[in-house]
């Protein structure tokens, strides 16, 4: 390559790799083996064809050497955040999902949360020698995810429902002894050496849970992402012993995986993503979990296309919202911005009372901190920087 101190040079090697061998001659740059195999890995995947250019061929083949090497090529040459991005894009304009179904491949690939979603949709086809391959890769994705995001969720949420089921009318079995003397400190008497507790401070609930948290995960195709964050999101919930969590995932059947919450990759592998969408199925099975209405979170996670009977969902939101159950509609939970969605059914779902907006799984633990607070949701989203739809007019 170019001197480093070079920097005119190095910008036109950079131009060059960006152009592709056509430029050769209107940029004067020789590269260098390693800058050859960069460009060779480029030309294969974002090559438009035979002809254009010296070196951008275009396409892998279709044996699994090639593709094998050109994984280890761009592994080699760039860093992992480019890597996912190559990974993903060689997936959708090559068709590479067939190498997903060779353990070889699948171990060469750089795990991250989008090929994840793409295995979940292959596991229907997924050979057996494969499975296992694959369940190591989900594995290492979910373990990094947990690392990230479990420890929030617990404290956010556990903090909440501490504030939340605190009452100043405690009956004497409830009382918060040590809460109650920190607060009455200024009414200590020093000639009874005594303190006079005007305020009493404890817990007015003994529930086996203290909130019912229901999550409807839309596991159409378009969802992927948004279904991996919420599988690894829910079994973090699910750790914290005074929320009852159940987790359903729906297409046009309805799937009950709250026993797999223990296993968030198992969780992950009952889910078959592609299919329909019947949010109003979905609604109604939740209807049937709701045990104390008003103490109950329900968060349906999906992009609102309904392809069951629309008039049918909203009238079963409008009954949910009605007895007390707190809605809130993530539009997607994911990083990767404004997702496309039903504006229509939003805005209508709005104006039942129901937050709808997309949320990053950062922000999640807060956001159900929020709702257990039993403050306003959609005010918390404008305050993150979320959109959150507007209810129709009448």
């Amino acid at each position: 390559m170019k001197p480093a101190n070079d920097k005119g040079a190095e910008r036109l090697r950079r131009w060059r790799l960006v152009l592709g061998g056509e430029a050769n001659e209107s940029l004067g740059v020789t590269l260098d083996r390693d800058a050859t195999a960069i460009d060779d890995a480029l030309s294969a995947l974002y090559g438009a064809g035979e002809g254009e250019g010296e070196n951008r061929r275009g396409g892998l083949g279709a044996s699994s050497p090639a593709v094998a090497r050109w994984l280890g090529d761009i592994r080699t040459y760039f860093p992992s955040s480019v890597v996912r991005v190559m990974q993903k894009d060689a997936l959708e304009r090559l068709g590479l999902q067939r190498m997903l179904l060779e353990p070889e491949l699948l171990a060469s690939v750089e795990p991250d949360v989008h090929l994840v979603g793409t295995l979940l949709s292959l596991g229907g086809v997924m050979p057996a020698k494969t499975k296992e391959t694959a369940r190591l890769v989900v594995r290492r994705v979910v373990d990094a995810l947990e690392r990230q995001l479990a420890s929030a969720m617990r404290q956010a949420v556990t903090g909440a429902l501490d504030r939340a089921s605190r009452t100043r009318r405690p009956k004497p079995a409830e009382i918060d002894w040590h809460r109650t003397i920190r607060a009455n400190l200024r009414n200590y008497q020093t000639e009874r050496h005594t303190i006079i507790a005007e305020t009493l401070i404890g817990h007015g609930r003994r529930r086996s849970s203290l909130r019912d948290v229901i999550l409807l995960i839309d596991q159409s195709g378009s969802m992927a992402t948004s279904v991996v964050y919420s599988g690894v999101l829910a079994a973090a919930l699910a750790t914290v012993r005074a929320v009852q969590t159940r987790v359903v995932a729906f297409d046009t059947s309805v799937v009950d995986l709250s026993d797999h919450l223990d296993d968030p990759v198992e969780l992950l592998f009952g889910i078959q993503l592609g299919g329909g969408t019947d949010i109003d199925r979905a609604l109604g099975y939740a209807q049937s979990l709701v045990r104390a209405p008003h103490d109950t979170i329900l968060v349906l996670i999906s992009d609102l296309f309904e392809g069951g009977d629309r008039d049918a969902m909203i009238a079963r939101a409008r009954q949910l919202v009605g007895a007390g159950v707190q809605m809130i509609a993530l539009l997607a939970l994911s990083d990767s911005g404004a997702p496309t969605y039903d504006a229509v059914t939003a805005g209508v779902l709005a104006s039942l009372g129901i937050p709808c907006f997309a949320c990053t799984p950062d922000a999640f633990p807060e956001l159900m901190a929020a709702a257990i607070r039993r403050s306003d949701v959609s005010s918390w989203a404008s305050s993150r920087g979320f959109t959150v739809s507007r209810a129709l007019s009448s």
